[in-house]
């Protein structure tokens, strides 16, 4: 049993307010909130609204949906092997694409960086990866990588810095890398036996080096370096860095959960010292690891939350202040950092329902 994700993005149109929350459901349809912050407690309930609700006309559960960069159009995909496209715009739905070419439940989408095109990358339990483009209005696959031996988790696709690349992770226990060379071709390489049993998540670090906006030397070009972190079926999350040479070298191994890493969420960056990533387990607790330490080897977590039932998914909004959290508990909630460094819930959205409330809780439980 998989739970629905909940991601973010920057509508056109919301600029002047928070980045909008996106929550697919059991069934088939697709709910579209906005965030926006409230001063007083009169107000808190008002944070989330409902501005757009999606009716896919999937066959089956839904199990991820990714808005594009601008905002303006919906992935979704489903145990009923499909993955579809819709142009959302206005709050509006008109269904631009409907894509055949899994054979299993397709877990998650992700697209890449419009500055390569409309492109959308998918994974399934048939063992598959497929890449889809869009070229003259048409969407078509474009690649298709079936290099892994068991179901494909997650697919995530690097900055758009470092050039096309995918990151995928697999219950056969591997990560694949996808780096795309030019005239079709894709370059992979893979890292057996990251994770005993498999891995569930992947997440790219931003392409910035921590604490380059108060130390980067003006003009100066920064040394980027290639990371992500991963989670799996062995409690942990592990950072992954790429070498000189090209190939992949564990860098960090990150213990906290006492069972299943779900999900992993590394958080986007301006700059600042400090690296932030979200973790999610099914022991039902999220931890938030911060590293200061600019060779990114001393990793703290902290107890965001214990909840009570699996926790699936986690996301930071775009300006990394906020994060969403999605579990068992058919609930997605808002958490954000307070002043005193305690993680507070700013608001819950009850999942299928619509409703809406908020509450200013303490993050930081005693509940291990």
């Amino acid at each position: 049993m998989r739970e629905p994700v909940l991601t973010w993005c920057v509508p056109l149109e919301l600029l002047c307010s928070h980045p909008l929350p996106v929550s697919a459901f059991l069934k088939t349809q697709v709910k579209l909130y906005t965030y926006r912050a409230c001063a007083g407690k009169d107000e808190m309930g008002k944070m989330v609204s409902v501005i757009n609700t999606v009716d896919t006309s999937h066959e089956d559960m839904i199990h991820d949906a990714q808005m594009d960069y601008y905002g303006t159009r919906l992935a979704t995909c489903s145990s009923d092997r499909s993955v579809k496209i819709f142009d959302v715009r206005n709050g509006g739905q008109i269904l631009i694409a409907d894509l055949r070419g899994h054979e299993g439940p397709v877990w998650q989408v992700a697209w890449a960086h419009p500055m390569y095109g409309n492109i959308l990358a998918s994974c399934s339990y048939d063992r598959k990866v497929i890449i889809w483009r869009e070229e003259n209005g048409t969407w078509e696959k474009s690649h298709e990588h079936a290099g892994h031996d068991s179901s494909v988790n997650s697919v995530c696709w690097a900055p758009h810095d470092y050039g096309l690349i995918l990151a995928c992770g697999s219950s056969d226990g591997a990560i694949s890398l996808l780096m795309y060379t030019g005239e079709g071709q894709w370059e992979v390489k893979k890292i057996n036996n990251a994770h005993t049993i498999g891995c569930n998540a992947v997440s790219w670090a931003p392409a910035v080096v921590p604490g380059s906006l108060i130390d980067q030397p003006s003009g100066q070009k920064p040394n980027y370096i290639k990371r992500f972190a991963s989670g799996g079926c062995d409690n942990l999350i592990k950072l992954w860095k790429e070498e000189e040479d090209g190939q992949w070298k564990e860098e960090q191994k990150l213990e906290a959960h006492s069972d299943w890493v779900r999900d992993v969420a590394w958080a986007p960056s301006i700059g600042l010292p400090t690296s932030t990533i979200a973790s999610c387990s099914q022991d039902g607790r999220v931890f938030i690891w911060t590293c200061d330490d600019a060779s990114g080897n001393t990793w703290s977590p902290k107890l965001l939350h214990k909840f009570n039932d699996v926790v699936w998914h986690v996301s930071w909004s775009i300006t990394a202040n906020i994060l969403a959290v999605s579990g068992g508990d058919n609930k997605v909630t808002l958490w954000k950092e307070s002043v005193d460094g305690q993680w507070v819930c700013i608001s819950d959205v009850n999942k299928g329902q619509g409703s809406v409330s908020a509450s200013v809780t303490e993050g930081q439980q005693n509940e291990q």
